[in-house]
C-alpha cells in the first residue's frame, strides 16, 4: 500500500546514477519498468527530452496528461516527466492511494513561480479597494496548485492555451473584468483576438506592488494581467520572423501565444502546443515551418516529418531548462527505487489545496 511506504523529499541523486553508459541507462529503465509492470504508469511532456519520452506511456501537454493520470486506477505510481506544476495537477486528480512522483523535484517553471500565493493575496486586496467587486480572476494551468486553490475560491477557474477565448468569455459574464495570471502574454494574446483594446488592458507588477502599461482610464479597464511570462517563449522575437520573411517568403511563422504580443501578431498563426502540432501533421508535403515553440519539440516534429522543411523560429537553442532536468538518470533512480519499495520525490498537494483547486479545474471543464 502506497500509506505504508515512506515518502522521501529528493535527497541528493547517488552517485552510482552517474556517468552510466547510454545502453545502461536504457536497460536499466526498461528493466525496472517492467517488474513494476502495471502498478507504474510514466507520463511524458511534449517538451520532454527525446531519451526520456521514449519510455512514457503517454505524451501530451500539462493538463492533457494529468486526466489521462486521473484515468489511470489500476497503477500505484504515477511519475510524472515534466514539471512540478504538472505533478501538482496530476495529484490533485488522481486517488489517494496512488502516488504522484517527479524524477527530479526541482524541475519547476519560472512562469508558475512568477505567481506568489503572497503576492497574489497582496494584489487582490488593492483590487477590490480601486475596482470593487468587479473582478474574477482566472489562472492559466501553468501555475501553482496553490493559485488555482486561490482562483477556486474567489468564483475562478482555470484556462489552457487551447480554451482560453472559451473561458475568458465565460468569466466576462460573471464580472466586468478580469485578472489573468501568470502569464501575461497569453492574456493579452486572447483578450486582443476577441476584441479587447491594449487600452483597456493593465499589467499588475508584483514585485514593485505597482500598475504599468496603463494607457486607458482605469475605469475603462477589462484585462488585469500579472507580470509573469515564459522564459523560453519570450526568446522569440520580431527580428528573427523578419529575417525568415527575407530568407524564404514561402516559410510560415506559427507559434504559441505565450510569446510577446508584436511576436504574435507578425506571425502567420499561432495556437498551443497541441495545435502547432496538429496543424503541422495536417500539412501538405513540401511545406516550409518556422516553430516559435520549445526546441525539444520543434525537432521532434522535424523527425516526424521529413517531407516538410521544419524548423526553430531562433537560430539559438531554446530549450526549456527545467523540464530538461528530467534526464534518465533521475528517470533510473526513481523507477529502482519503486523497485526495491521506496517512494522518492512524491509530489503531495494538501486536501484543502487539492479541494479548491480541483473546484477551478472543474469549473474549466463544465465550460466546455
Amino acid at each position: 500500500m502506497i500509506r505504508d511506504m515512506i515518502p522521501t523529499v529528493q535527497k541528493p541523486m547517488p552517485d552510482i546514477y552517474r556517468n552510466r553508459s547510454d545502453q545502461e541507462y536504457d536497460e536499466g529503465i526498461a528493466q525496472a519498468k517492467k517488474r513494476l509492470g502495471k502498478d507504474l504508469v510514466i507520463m511524458g511532456h511534449h517538451y520532454q527530452r527525446d531519451d526520456v519520452i521514449r519510455f512514457a506511456d503517454f505524451t501530451g501537454d500539462s493538463l492533457e496528461l494529468a486526466r489521462i493520470a486521473e484515468k489511470q486506477k489500476r497503477a500505484q505510481y504515477i511519475v510524472f516527466c515534466g514539471v512540478h506544476f504538472m505533478a501538482e495537477s496530476a495529484d490533485i486528480l488522481t486517488g489517494e492511494e496512488q502516488a504522484v512522483i517527479l524524477p527530479d523535484m526541482k524541475a519547476g517553471c519560472s512562469m508558475a513561480d512568477m505567481a506568489d500565493l503572497e503576492e497574489l493575496e497582496e494584489a487582490w486586496d488593492v483590487i477590490q479597494e480601486e475596482l470593487g467587486d468587479t473582478v474574477i480572476p482566472v489562472t492559466y494551468v501553468n501555475s501553482t496548485a496553490a493559485i488555482k486553490a486561490f482562483v477556486g475560491r474567489h468564483g475562478g477557474t482555470t484556462c489552457t492555451s487551447t480554451n482560453a477565448k472559451g473561458v475568458l468569455e465565460w468569466a466576462f459574464t460573471r464580472k466586468k473584468r478580469i485578472l489573468f495570471l501568470p502569464d501575461q502574454h497569453l492574456g493579452r494574446n486572447t483578450a486582443y483576438a476577441m476584441g479587447i483594446p491594449l487600452e483597456q488592458m493593465a499589467v499588475w507588477n508584483q514585485v514593485e506592488g505597482v500598475w504599468e502599461e496603463e494607457k486607458g482610464p482605469k475605469e475603462d479597464w477589462r484585462v488585469l494581467l500579472w507580470k509573469g511570462h515564459c522564459s523560453v517563449h519570450t526568446k522569440f522575437t520580431l527580428d528573427q520572423i523578419e529575417k525568415i520573411r527575407k530568407q524564404d517568403p514561402k516559410t510560415r511563422v506559427i507559434v504559441h501565444p505565450e510569446c510577446t504580443f508584436d511576436v504574435v501578431q507578425a506571425s502567420d498563426d499561432n495556437g498551443s502546443t497541441s495545435y502547432i502540432i496538429r496543424r503541422i501533421q495536417e500539412a501538405p508535403s513540401g511545406s516550409k515551418w518556422a516553430v516559435g515553440t520549445e526546441v525539444n519539440l520543434v525537432q521532434r516534429l522535424a523527425h516526424q516529418h521529413p517531407d516538410q522543411e521544419i524548423r526553430l523560429l531562433s537560430e539559438t537553442m531554446c530549450p526549456c531548462l527545467t523540464m530538461n532536468r528530467i534526464d534518465r538518470p533521475h528517470l533510473l533512480w526513481t523507477l529502482e527505487s519503486l523497485v526495491e519499495g521506496r517512494i522518492i520525490n512524491q509530489v503531495s498537494v494538501d486536501e484543502d489545496t487539492t479541494h479548491w483547486a480541483k473546484t477551478a479545474l472543474d469549473r474549466m471543464l463544465s465550460i466546455g
